[in-house]
């Protein structure tokens, strides 16, 4: 059986704008392994079809693989965990005390949160730059720094 060139291309563009429809992200790397395989077949018109199916499997199985591995950016890994934050400094804008909570500014967000209310085994006044020793529950365990 021969499939003519241009059957690819039609399937081809099917399947990416089937790709706009749904967007899944994995359909398109099918559509662009299909044209491929028409123009490939546009360039060698004797190619029979098991051949054709093959290097559409072929293409659409590397341009799969070259974008999860090769083009597509790494996501930064933005999971922070209690342990992560220990040693951060900020600086105390409320003071506090044993028996007395008070809050201390982070400059950049530790945990999402910039300002953080703060518990301290002795009384350090406001403006006092601070370091995180533990964080319990959303309280922050200071020492001065």
């Amino acid at each position: 059986m021969e499939m003519q060139w241009w059957i690819w291309l039609v399937f081809g563009f099917g399947l990416v704008v089937l790709e706009l429809v749904l967007p899944t992200f994995f359909i398109l790397w099918f559509g662009i392994g299909a044209v491929l395989v028409s123009l490939i077949a546009f360039l060698a018109p004797s190619l029979q079809l098991d051949m054709q199916v093959l290097l559409w499997v072929v293409f659409s199985s590397i341009t799969t693989l070259l974008w999860f591995k090769v083009f597509r950016k790494k996501q930064p890994d933005t999971r922070w965990t209690a342990d992560s934050v220990i040693g951060e400094v900020g600086l105390l804008t409320a003071t506090v005390s044993e028996f007395q909570k008070g809050r201390v500014r982070f400059q950049k967000p530790v945990l999402g949160n910039e300002e953080w209310i703060c518990v301290a085994d002795a009384e350090i006044p406001s403006g006092e730059r601070v370091r995180i020793t533990a964080i319990e529950g959303n309280t922050a365990r200071v020492t001065r720094a």
